[in-house]
């Protein structure tokens, strides 16, 4: 199915948020997600099913200032 990944079309077979950040390689990694413009918590994404057409953003923390 697609998806908006960040802003690009993004093809996956992921089920979940926790599939698709596995996918891209990022599983081990802290950022934070949103789907559709919603916020989804760590221990949310298993749960978070995804669907075609849906807008998900992923967020690395940034240091400085």
């Amino acid at each position: 199915m697609n998806i908006s990944l960040n802003g690009q079309i993004h093809q996956t077979s992921a089920s979940n948020l926790n599939e698709l950040l596995a996918e891209i390689d990022l599983s081990d990694a802290v950022v934070a997600t949103a789907l559709n413009g919603e916020f989804v918590s760590a221990d949310m994404r298993e749960e978070t099913t995804l669907s075609a057409g849906d807008q998900i953003e992923v967020l690395a923390p940034m240091q400085g200032g």
